[in-house]
């Protein structure tokens, strides 16, 4: 099986030979881009897999890369940074980043981030291959065409929000949705304000989760959104 490549983009050079000494002691293929301009050709030319972007580049901001590429790949994006605020975590996960990783790091956390990314890859792939009509996690199935859910095989009754909340969710697996981005793709505009999506979010957990205290399924990121987790991952909800 071919590793997968991988498209560093790292200005600071001891912190690119750490994170491409990292992925080839691992056996990962890499090419490596020092400017915004030069990744977004890379990620052109280069068709890699997943890209690991810093966002303080000379030439270009991160953000903006992201938009760029966004607007014609779905190609995975780990941001790893030294801005540590919110703001700047959500701003790049609402331009379309998939992950987000503060400096300093550790290489284990690096690389558990990228398996779970791949691994999403993966997952997506073999899902073209199934009916894409039904979403499976575990105990959790969703039928879009009959518009049902159950858990453990007993059928659970959602109001509508809850389940296009779901859906929503179900169809970015593995990925952090921002509290902006679901309120925009649930309700069109931000009419319902952050407070008013987690009395949503609370009111489906309980339902769809055994114990809503220990979700397995929905995972909260403080500050930022939510994410559905497949069951199985290096995460845990929290």
């Amino acid at each position: 099986m071919n590793k997968p490549l991988i498209l560093v983009v790292e200005d600071d050079k001891p912190i690119r030979k750490l994170i491409t000494t990292t992925l080839e002691t691992q056996g990962y293929k890499y090419h490596t881009a020092e400017t915004g301009e030069a990744s977004i050709l890379e990620a052109v030319s280069g068709q890699p897999d997943l890209m690991i972007l810093d966002l303080g580049l000379p030439d270009m901001d991160g953000v903006d890369i992201i938009r760029k590429v966004r607007s014609w790949s779905n190609l995975p994006i780990i941001v790893v940074s030294a801005r540590s605020e919110d703001r700047d975590k959500i701003d790049a996960l609402d331009a379309g980043a998939d992950d987000y990783l503060t400096k300093p790091f550790s290489v284990e956390e690096l690389l558990a981030r990228l398996r779970v990314s791949l691994r999403r890859i993966r997952y997506d792939s073999e899902k073209l291959l199934k009916d894409a009509s039904v979403f499976t996690n575990e105990g959790l199935k969703i039928d879009y065409a009959a518009g049902c859910v159950w858990l453990d095989e007993e059928e659970i009754h959602l109001t509508p929000i809850e389940y296009k909340l779901l859906g929503l969710l179900a169809k970015n697996v593995g990925k952090v949705l921002t509290h902006n981005y679901i309120l925009h793709e649930i309700w069109g505009s931000h009419t319902y304000d952050i407070p008013a999506l987690r009395v949503f979010m609370a009111t489906l957990r309980k339902k769809i989760e055994r114990t809503p205290s220990q979700p397995k399924f929905i995972q909260t990121h403080i500050g930022v959104g939510y994410r559905m987790l497949q069951v199985g991952d290096d995460n845990k909800a929290i």
